[in-house]
């Protein structure tokens, strides 16, 4: 008997200690169930963030890309809701957006630039970056560039410098490998971007491209309308006054000088070795007292007008202040071109047109101008054919 009461105290005691393993795992299990939830509060937490940094990224993208559709040819709106977008959704402080000439840098937009380093950009100007700058290297190899800490570098550089960049990253604007421009965006302090935010900015700098090469085929679109339309004009003057010549070159020196951006143009007859003035469109009052005044004339040795005339080529001349010519001295000209005007290589006289600040005229406009003289040419010949047949 006591041998089985043994047994059953053992049997009790075994119990008693089952039941305390289960009151102190208790505890424990409640304590896996809180962690638990914390891990899901963080998982929605995180995706909340993501849903709303993606909700970001779809309305900049769909408002940038309604701008470039409603606005193709305003670049300058453009740059600036990009850089707008990419600065904020990144988390930076300020940003600006290059143009790349293929060889100097210019700032055309900003966001949220500090006062000081606007001024400094101004200054500044166009510039070419120091080899061995962060700028220097995105030119070279085309590739994002990222400083964790421009304070720390042996040189800080000039954002740092004038505006208290830190962290910074450079994306390349690229169209068909070609380097067009750069987007820069900065913070104040040390806090690198993401790979993410990176990507992100360079599908914003891949929209900056879409919107410079929509720009250029409209501008390109609407040259070849206007050339069209001027070419049309200047044919119909010369079918509807096949005998009168100043209403031909009247129209073909106002239309080229408009085309090609110029202040002021000059068309001349060439009489044996003397120039003649046949017509004139926005000349300064100033120089046109002087045309009349000092009659047919030879062009100085020398000057754009004179090397045209002697080589029978186009003469372009980004400034000709440094020739002190009646134009430059009287009509405050700077960029000029030169185009003479030949029939069967023989020449019959020349078309000058002038900028009064130094931008010099692209292969295209020199090309229309060619065109124009070539009109020219034709009235004259329409001209001399009609008088024969009178």
């Amino acid at each position: 008997m006591r041998r089985r009461s043994r047994a059953g105290g053992e049997r009790a005691k075994s119990q008693g200690h089952k039941a305390a393993l289960k009151r102190r795992s208790a505890p424990k299990a409640k304590r896996s169930h809180g962690v638990s939830i914390a891990g899901q509060e963080a998982v929605v937490a995180r995706l909340t963030h993501e849903r709303d940094e993606a909700l970001l990224r779809e309305t900049a993208n769909s408002e940038i890309l309604r701008l470039i559709s409603k606005s193709p040819g305003d670049l300058e709106s453009v740059f600036r809701t990009i850089l707008e977008h990419a600065t904020s959704i990144c988390n930076a402080n300020f940003g600006t957006l290059f143009r790349f000439d293929g060889e100097n840098l210019y700032p055309v937009a900003q966001f949220n630039t500090p006062t000081a380093l606007l001024k400094a950009q101004t200054r500044r100007g166009p510039f070419k970056p120091r080899p061995g700058t962060a700028m220097e290297h995105v030119l070279r190899t085309k590739q994002v560039s990222h400083s964790a800490d421009k304070a720390a570098e042996p040189v800080p550089g000039f954002f740092a410098e004038h505006g208290g960049a830190r962290t910074q990253v450079i994306v390349p604007m690229l169209k068909d490998d070609a380097l067009i421009g750069v987007i820069v965006i900065y913070r104040q302090e040390v806090r690198p971007f993401t790979d993410k935010q990176i990507e992100l900015l360079q599908n914003f700098a891949s929209q900056a491209v879409i919107a410079i090469e929509n720009a250029r085929l409209l501008n390109e679109l609407r040259q070849s309308l206007e050339q069209q339309t001027a070419t049309a004009n200047v044919l119909r003057v010369i079918s509807s006054s096949p005998a009168e010549l100043e209403p031909v070159f009247s129209a073909l020196l106002e239309n080229a000088t408009r085309i090609c951006e110029a202040k002021f143009g000059t068309l001349f007859r060439l009489e044996g070795d003397d120039l003649h003035l046949a017509a004139q469109f926005g000349t300064p009052p100033e120089l046109v007292e002087f045309q009349k005044r000092r009659g047919p004339f030879q062009p100085t040795p020398g000057h754009v007008l004179e090397r045209a005339l002697r080589t029978k080529q186009v003469s372009h001349s980004a400034d000709i202040t440094a020739e002190a010519s009646p134009p430059a001295t009287l009509g405050g000209a700077r960029s000029l071109v030169g185009v003479p005007m030949l029939k069967d290589d023989v020449l019959i006289g020349a078309i000058a047109i002038y900028r009064q600040e130094v931008r010099p005229f692209t292969d295209r406009q020199i090309e229309l101008l060619q065109n124009f003289a070539s009109q020219a040419v034709i009235a004259i010949e329409n001209t001399r054919t009609t008088g024969e047949y009178d």
